[in-house]
């Protein structure tokens, strides 16, 4: 029901996001394996973190991430598909589980090296979990829309520490031949979220005021609907 109600509204805003895009696929074409490394959230790993800036009172026991089977998932090669679930680049298969893998996998990566004293339990449910689609990826980008519901629990006495938070962890999509560029290097969508997932997760725990979300304009609020 909720997908009828908001069809034409999310049709409107993605017309009007890819008329904007358009005028902007031209430099996006032209950026060359440089640009690529050094724009690429991830390319450099978790290591030009200063010490100053991961103070980890938390040390991560446990991660649980679930993917409710009630997230719909979408198959639809369109520049905007409806659905909970966009997710092309491992063979067709369980969607959930794939994405639960990647969740699961980017998030322990950001908590790996905590070593504070209070050992924690978190407990993740994704709610919207929606990479590019071939049209889109070979063509104008967009927005990975990644996001997650996160709770704390006490891993020794089941205490909740943390109430539960949505957290928005979308950043943008390379399109076009920046795309084909990063793939050339090994940096795939799973590669790029996985260190997005790391780098949320890391300030989410360590920093004051935990992450902040990125503002993406236009592309960023429609992945909102």
């Amino acid at each position: 029901m909720k997908m009828i109600l908001l069809g034409k509204a999310r049709l409107a805003l993605a017309a009007l996001a890819l008329a904007g895009l358009a005028a902007c696929g031209a430099p996006n074409a032209a950026l060359d394996s440089a640009s690529v490394a050094r724009n690429l959230p991830g390319t450099d790993g978790l290591e030009g973190v200063t010490p100053q800036a991961v103070l980890p009172k938390f040390r991560v026991a446990r991660i649980d991430v679930t993917v409710p089977r009630e997230l719909e998932v979408s198959e639809a090669n369109r520049y905007y598909p409806g659905g909970d679930i966009v997710w092309r680049e491992d063979p067709y298969g369980d969607r959930h589980e794939q994405v639960r893998q990647i969740v699961a996998d980017g998030l322990m990566m950001g908590v790996q090296d905590m070593d504070g004293t209070h050992e924690v339990i978190l407990d993740v449910v994704v709610k919207r979990f929606h990479a590019v689609t071939e049209k889109a990826r070979y063509t104008i980008g967009g927005v990975h829309a990644i996001q997650f519901e996160l709770t704390v629990f006490d891993a020794e006495t089941g205490e909740m520490l943390r109430p539960t938070e949505l957290i928005r962890a979308d950043f943008d999509a390379l399109g076009g031949r920046a795309a084909i560029e990063a793939e050339r290097q090994g940096i795939t969508q799973k590669v790029r979220i996985k260190d997005q997932l790391a780098r949320v997760i890391r300030d989410e725990l360590t920093k004051e005021g935990g992450y902040v979300a990125e503002d993406l304009g236009i592309l960023g609020a429609i992945n909102q609907l």
